[in-house]
């Protein structure tokens, strides 16, 4: 009995993961996209969604989608982006470590008392500074996150858009008009 709801909120998440996640990145892979496209497109994504301050991840994915254009595939940056939200959060602190290493600066502290000085405005200049630290730890770390990220996702990619594109007939050589036929065809018209 106690099993039931457990279940029924578990389904619900999936549900709601099949609608928000699975159906929308089915669809991009059935348009018949260039398998690096999406590639750049996912990496480039995730790279922008792990961005160190929450809430700015979605106006970097609307500046490069508008930078870069039709180089890459705008829906799946954006899929991308909402994917890698809940693993913006848990890098956060990764990125605010790796940038104090990097400039030899004092551990900002994460503790009750630490949050209770940024509630009261006593921290400005240590917030600051962490901000700091996390934007330069995710900077540096960039290259090798889109790196990476493009090479895992070429060959995963390429098998996806082969399993669910549309596969397009292909004419055999005698199906195929003639010259003659088709100049015959122009000159009827």
């Amino acid at each position: 009995m106690a099993d039931l709801p457990r279940r029924s909120g578990l389904q619900r998440i999936g549900t709601w993961i099949n609608k928000q996640v699975v159906e929308p990145f089915v669809d991009i892979l059935s348009r018949g996209a260039e398998p690096k496209e999406l590639a750049l497109s996912a990496a480039l994504g995730i790279t922008l969604g792990v961005f160190p301050i929450v809430g700015v991840t979605f106006f970097l994915c609307v500046l490069a989608i508008t930078i870069l254009g039709s180089s890459i595939n705008a829906p799946t940056i954006m899929l991308a982006n909402f994917v890698a939200t809940p693993i913006e959060l848990s890098l956060i602190i990764m990125f605010l470590r790796f940038g104090e290493f990097l400039t030899g600066g004092a551990h900002f502290p994460l503790t009750t008392d630490a949050l209770m000085k940024v509630l009261t405005g006593k921290a400005s200049k240590e917030i600051l500074l962490s901000i700091v630290h996390a934007l330069l730890g995710w900077l540096v770390l960039v290259p090798f996150i889109l790196g990476l990220l493009y090479i895992v996702f070429v060959p995963c990619f390429t098998m996806l858009v082969r399993k669910f594109s549309p596969s397009l007939p292909i004419l055999e050589r005698d199906d195929e008009p003639s010259y003659t036929e088709v100049m015959l065809k122009v000159r009827d018209a």
